[in-house]
């Protein structure tokens, strides 16, 4: 690897700066000035010093966010405000992308990294990864519905769903709503509230609080995000 796309990689900085950095001789590789940004290192074994920083090499990045409403999971959107405009410049990168996605009107738990094939991994079908959701649905949730959750629903349109895990958690008689908790282990489009749809029920407020191994952070507040720990990062991988 060249030195140069090295530290891009490390988002020192644009291509531009890195090659003033470079002709003004603060880039070292193994404690050489490195003469030219085609210098090639070796990220596992070389060191790479900018000044006296030490830039250290990581290939993947990993972090768990508290998406918002009104927010779209998308890396662009030419209308829309997107989950990436959240990142702050230091953690921004072009190659990062949302694992899965989060409708505009629904909040929670999602996973951002660069790490396709684990991606890839986490969605396939036949792997089944969890989710949870919690969510405020209209009228009085009972337990033969949490029985028809169990045994896998037919939608109104047909489509028949894998059994789910339906939790009854508060029942508000003034506001004739009930909080509930859903785990899913597939992910059809708009799932949840056609669930609720199919009994008459609508869906107030759903947010995601589990993704496979992974829980959302209490005090993780919506809008920010954070890196996930090494411990985290291992389990997704077994996931």
């Amino acid at each position: 690897m060249r030195v140069d796309k090295f530290l891009h990689d490390m988002n020192v900085g644009t291509r531009s700066q890195i090659r003033k950095l470079i002709k003004e001789k603060a880039v070292f590789v193994n404690d050489v000035v490195a003469k030219s940004g085609r210098v090639k290192v070796d990220p596992v074994v070389d060191q790479v010093r900018l000044g006296e920083q030490v830039i250290t090499y990581q290939q993947y990045f990993y972090f768990m966010m508290n998406k918002p409403l009104g927010v779209v999971t998308a890396t662009e959107d030419r209308k829309q405000k997107t989950v990436m405009d959240l990142f702050n410049k230091v953690d921004f990168r072009k190659d990062l992308f949302p694992v899965g996605r989060l409708d505009k009107d629904t909040e929670g738990l999602l996973l951002i990294t660069n790490n396709g094939p684990l991606a890839h991994q986490l969605l396939a079908p036949e792997r089944h990864v969890q989710k949870t959701y919690e969510a405020v649905v209209t009228g009085q949730i009972t337990d033969p519905v949490v029985k028809q959750f169990a045994d896998g629903m037919v939608l109104k349109d047909g489509t028949q769903l894998k059994p789910a895990d339906l939790t009854i958690l508060n029942y508000s008689a003034l506001d004739e709503q009930t909080l509930v908790h859903v785990t899913l282990k597939e992910g059809k489009y708009h799932q949840v509230r056609r669930m609720f749809g199919s009994l008459g029920e609508r869906v107030v407020s759903l947010k995601r609080i589990s993704f496979g191994p992974l829980q959302l952070e209490e005090g993780l507040l919506p809008g920010t995000y954070r890196e996930l720990s090494d411990e985290e990062i291992e389990k997704l991988k077994t996931e």
